[in-house]
């Protein structure tokens, strides 16, 4: 299995920013590399560089065996990107921007219309594509902005936040969207705030903390590093939930948390969930729940970087830069796209 996607040492700062200091990763073809971090983390700056938007300070970053600098004529050619927000024109149909896309892309004006056939029936979007974006709702907006990243077939995408602000429903159909592209071969490098996306999608997971890789593997290889397990205890008497957190602590260490009514803490020692009951007997603390149950991601983000997963706010370049670079033209405006797509 060859590496589609692969970076060593990387490294980009912003003024006194270092968004990424020395970041190690790869994607195997025909898997989905998820990539989590706090805001601020460096996820994606590290998506602008191997989509060519940014360069890198230090460091290599290869997509399909093409250096992102020495060739990136070559890498633009076979990646798709779909950033935080929906990169649509509203003042188009569905169909004008897919046109618009292959139009500067190159392609012929048979083919392009072919190709934007194709995708808004695969993305069930045909009986809107003759109206203006700006009537979609937000599930149809970024099930056409993933579309529009497809007209080239790319080989690899790179989703940067893609279910951002959606529902539930339309995160799902997005998802199964996902899992079709990579079935097909594609390979696909995820950025998300939502830990159960990365746990339904990843194939393997980096935890990226301030620029730096501090963890990486398989979901379940994740959750193992930091306990397996999870031992839930809830006092009948809310009262007591300091004291028995204070107990539980004592037992467990400081990775102890209090979540609503509960105590929650990773279960590294099979030891630990009979010695929890004994100090808790020991003071007449009653018990109403006592579960242990597998970790969730989130446990897993939290024991590695401290908190929990929050959205991810915007890093430069603006969104606009990215439209501009990922299409190889200038910004023209509503002119400029009619032109195009005519």
């Amino acid at each position: 299995m060859t590496y589609a996607i692969q970076a060593e040492g990387l490294a980009k700062r912003f003024k006194e920013t270092q968004a990424l200091a020395g970041v190690d990763l790869a994607a195997h073809t025909g898997t989905v590399l998820g990539m989590l971090g706090p805001n601020g983390a460096g996820k994606t700056t590290a998506v602008r560089i191997f989509a060519t938007l940014l360069q890198p300070d230090e460091g290599r970053a290869e997509v399909a065996g093409h250096d992102v600098v020495r060739e990136a004529g070559a890498v633009r050619a076979m990646v798709g990107l779909t950033g935080q927000y929906a990169a649509v024109d509203e003042n188009l149909t569905g169909t004008e921007n897919l046109l618009l896309i292959g139009r500067l892309l190159g392609m012929p004006r048979r083919d392009s219309r072919a190709r934007a056939k194709e995708l808004l029936e695969r993305f069930h979007l045909t009986e809107a594509a003759g109206r203006a974006v700006k009537t979609f709702s937000g599930g149809m907006r970024r099930r056409l902005d993933l579309a529009a990243s497809l007209v080239g077939r790319p080989r690899i995408l790179f989703l940067d936040e893609p279910t951002t602000g959606l529902d539930p429903h339309s995160r799902g159909e997005l998802w199964d969207m996902l899992r079709g592209l990579v079935a097909d071969g594609v390979t696909a490098l995820l950025t998300t705030q939502y830990l159960n996306e990365a746990d339904q999608l990843a194939d393997r997971i980096v935890v990226i903390d301030r620029g730096r890789v501090i963890a990486e593997g398989t979901p379940n290889e994740l959750k193992a590093q930091v306990g397996g397990q999870v031992l839930q205890v809830r006092p009948v008497k809310r009262a007591d939930l300091m004291t028995a957190h204070v107990l539980v602590m004592e037992e467990a260490g400081p990775q102890t948390q209090i979540e609503g009514d509960s105590i929650t803490v990773p279960v590294k020692d099979p030891a630990l969930m009979p010695a929890v009951v004994r100090r808790l007997d020991g003071e007449g603390i009653a018990v109403g729940e006592l579960t242990l149950r597998r970790s969730s991601l989130d446990e897993v983000f939290l024991a590695l970087t401290g908190h929990r997963a929050e959205p991810q706010q915007p890093e430069e370049p603006s969104e606009a830069d990215e439209a501009a670079a990922v299409a190889g033209a200038p910004g023209e405006g509503r002119e400029g796209a009619e032109r195009a797509v005519r």
